[in-house]
């Protein structure tokens, strides 16, 4: 399938998660995020939609990229049933998730497995991406990477410890934390796709700034897809989880605005971002 723009978030979807992907997906999604995490996710929900996506609406399992996590024990809710043996070693709660994400999501291979979070030690956080490395290698999973991951020097050990550099860095990009640019930087440098999130809702500032509505204005556009849309053109992938269907519309629409005109505009707001 053709690179991904934006990705479908699932994340506290709860029980409207079914009807939500599905509609994701018909207004125009082609790749959807998930996690192995009853506490914020309903995986097996999402499976649920893509089975109608396939029974009813004519999807081909090839036509989506379906992303998920191995969440370690420290993020679970213990209270919930937990899709490992938490007193099992690293690699095989890893294998366990994994095996639990193949049957929620009805498939027999993930487009892209992440670990949601470093674990406790870094120790720990090679041992698990070693891991992932072995289910790349095994076909099982397409792409590995890390979520929540804002030290370059745990990306480079993980490559120089574990054997390979992630494919995929899903982090927080927004003001609160000034844009990971260190992180982000380092991702386009190295070919590296760098997923955002908290990306709309943790930047009101920003979306209510007078060079992102200079570009609204002149654009015909909302300040929501300004800042996709400057994502996009330098090396961020946003997640989107919105339940609005014209949201979804709009931000699909992103992908075919075109900023070539309004350059010194966008110029700065960049210099807001990177500054």
């Amino acid at each position: 399938m053709a690179a991904t723009k934006i990705i479908y978030g699932t994340a506290w979807k709860k029980e409207r998660t079914t009807a939500l992907v599905v509609s994701a997906v018909l207004h125009g999604f082609r790749a959807i995020d998930t996690a192995c995490q009853p506490k914020h996710y309903r995986e097996d929900l999402v499976g649920a939609a893509l089975q109608a996506l396939y029974d009813a609406h004519g999807f081909k399992r090839e036509d989506l990229y379906i992303q998920t996590k191995y969440t370690p024990v420290g993020g679970q809710d213990q209270s919930q049933p937990l899709p490992y043996d938490p007193r099992a070693d690293i690699p095989e709660q890893i294998q366990a998730s994994v095996q639990t994400s193949l049957k929620n999501l009805r498939t027999s291979y993930l487009d892209g497995l992440l670990l949601h979070s470093p674990l406790g030690s870094i120790a720990q956080t090679v041992t698990a991406w070693r891991t992932l490395v072995s289910l790349q290698a095994s076909g099982v999973v397409h792409k590995i990477g890390v979520s929540n991951t804002y030290d370059v020097a745990i990306l480079e050990t993980l490559e120089r410890e574990g054997g390979r550099r992630p494919d995929v860095v899903q982090n927080r990009w927004f003001e609160g934390n000034q844009w990971n640019n260190d992180v982000w930087a380092y991702c386009v440098k190295h070919g590296i796709q760098y997923q955002s999130f908290w990306t709309l809702s943790g930047s009101p500032s920003l979306l209510s700034h007078p060079a992102m509505r200079a570009i609204s204005s002149a654009k015909g556009c909302t300040d929501a897809q300004v800042l996709f849309k400057i994502a996009q053109t330098h090396g961020v992938t946003p997640l989107c989880g919105t339940t609005n269907e014209q949201h979804m519309d709009e931000a699909l629409a992103v992908e075919k605005l075109d900023f070539s005109d309004v350059q010194p505009l966008v110029e700065n707001v960049l210099k807001i971002i990177r500054d």
